[in-house]
């Protein structure tokens, strides 16, 4: 059976993917399924850089504001929605593009990963979420490191939900791993957009500061008013760090530089992971994308078209 095509725009936060995107999508006839794990919830819209209707340049994108704050996201539902999203873009003989730098949601699609089910464990998770209360999210992390040293290795600490989780499945003793085709299910344009390093701080460092200046903290205490704590989307870079503003456990100040530097260790995680986990075309644009993006354009021609 012939594969169908699917572009996938990767890379780091801030390197410029969604401009991109934009215009690659709209000079290939394509649609655009927001591969951001955080960018489905409502009400997070400055904090997750979300692309708003208005800069959407007429192309249609998916999979944005479509849970709220204190809904669950996981991996497995973005691959599910997402394929079923591919095949109806290709139905109506659109491009689908998948744009984002959550890496692990992207090859999940790729590879059509398979989840082993194990059933949720309430009683469990309040224990663990009352433990992390009292003793503080690093104690809660060894836990984990000492039941799945595997899973420790990969999620971090803050992320609580992902924690317990990864706690639960080890207490019932049958650690969950997607597996993976050794083969891609559609014909790829993998394309990787990277820049030099301190620049790529910089615009980090940037992209906060307007943030800020957008409204960032009063969109997170607009969250933090409505009690939605110890959920994935509040666990997210951008929010507890103000978080422990609100909380009174760091000035603003020292929480907008605790943003930025989670910001830039993000960017350097996520650059390890695609260069280690995908097969990636990779393309400086350290002096602007634009540069760059008919080189691009003619990868993903020549790879699909």
């Amino acid at each position: 059976m012939t594969k169908k095509p699917l572009a996938v725009i990767a890379g780091p936060t801030a390197v410029g993917k969604t401009a991109l995107s934009i215009k690659l999508a709209g000079r290939l006839n394509g649609e655009i399924i927001s591969g951001d794990s955080m960018q489905v919830y409502k009400g997070m819209d400055i904090g997750t850089a979300k692309v708003m209707p208005k800069e959407q340049g007429g192309i249609v994108h998916h999979l944005i504001d479509i849970k709220d704050p204190r809904d669950s996201f996981s991996v497995q539902e973005f691959q599910e929605r997402s394929r079923a999203l591919i095949s109806d873009i290709h139905s109506r003989g659109k491009l689908p593009f998948i744009v984002g730098g959550t890496g692990l949601y992207l090859n999940s699609v790729i590879y059509g990963y398979t989840f082993s089910e194990v059933k949720e464990d309430k009683a469990f998770r309040r224990e663990m979420e009352t433990f992390a209360e009292q003793a503080g999210n690093e104690a809660l992390h060894a836990k984990l490191r000492e039941a799945d040293p595997e899973a420790g290795k990969t999620i971090h600490p803050n992320n609580v939900r992902r924690v317990i989780r990864a706690l639960e499945v080890a207490a019932i003793g049958e650690p969950v791993r997607p597996q993976e085709a050794a083969e891609p299910d559609y014909r790829l344009a993998l394309t990787g957009l990277t820049m030099d390093r301190n620049h790529l701080y910089e615009r980090i460092n940037m992209r906060v500061d307007l943030m800020i200046a957008e409204g960032l903290v009063e969109e997170a205490k607009d969250l933090y008013d409505r009690n939605i704590r110890h959920c994935q989307s509040v666990q997210a870079i951008g929010y507890k760090e103000l978080y422990d503003y609100f909380d009174g456990l760091s000035t603003l100040e020292d929480a907008i530089s605790k943003l930025k530097q989670n910001s830039r260790r993000y960017a350097k995680r996520q650059l390890t992971w695609f260069r280690n986990k995908m097969d990636i075309r990779w393309f400086d644009v350290s002096e602007g994308y634009e540069k760059k993006e008919r080189e691009i354009q003619q990868f993903i021609e020549g790879k699909l078209l």
